[in-house]
């Protein structure tokens, strides 16, 4: 009982962020934060719940499974940022109050990691879901983690409407050269 308290007040004091960060996206379910956002809060539930058997019997197949969908969970989201920057051109005046700064590019960035992936950050953020879910694979969790996977599809093909109507055939160009969330797959 009281580790389930605890589980709560994390998961509550964890939010916090989560809603902040999201609030202007909150307001339109048509966009791709309201999806992010509740990707965010699923992938917290899980770590709030998981974060127990972080270390547990670190040798299991399932725990060095873990580990690397973790670990390879870092490059997307260090080069797709790294990219955001250096080549995506930004321009407040890109009019979408929902976007992060980041987000507001003018060109479309074909570079690094995009070369592959059109959303990188979204890939990362899958390859984490099932990190966090491999630490204690109960049918619970991976429940849990199909529907976050469910939800981050649900942002990029949102992310992927907002890029058609925003960057026009070129976006739909790249699309048929680049994958969503891992390369040469899907």
């Amino acid at each position: 009982m009281e580790y389930d308290l605890i589980k709560l007040i994390a998961f509550a004091v964890g939010s916090l962020p989560i809603i902040w960060l999201s609030m202007r996206s909150l307001k339109s379910h048509r966009n791709h934060g309201f999806y992010r956002f509740v990707s965010w809060e699923l992938m917290l539930w899980m770590l709030v719940t998981n974060i127990r058997f972080w270390f547990k019997d670190p040798l299991a197949a399932h725990q060095l499974a873990s580990w690397f969908l973790l670990f390879i969970s870092i490059y997307p989201v260090i080069d797709g940022l790294y990219r955001f920057k250096s080549a995506g051109r930004i321009n407040r005046q890109r009019n979408d109050p929902t976007l992060f700064g980041f987000e507001h590019t003018t060109k479309l960035i074909t570079s690094g990691v995009y070369r592959y992936l059109r959303h990188p950050m979204y890939a990362s953020l899958l390859y984490l879901t099932w990190g966090i879910a491999l630490k204690d694979p109960s049918l619970t969790i991976l429940i849990l983690a199909g529907v976050t996977s469910m939800f981050l599809l649900f942002t990029v093909l949102a992310e992927e409407r907002e890029n058609k109507e925003y960057f026009g055939d070129e976006y739909r160009r790249y699309m048929k050269r680049s994958k969503r969330f891992i390369p040469w797959i899907f």
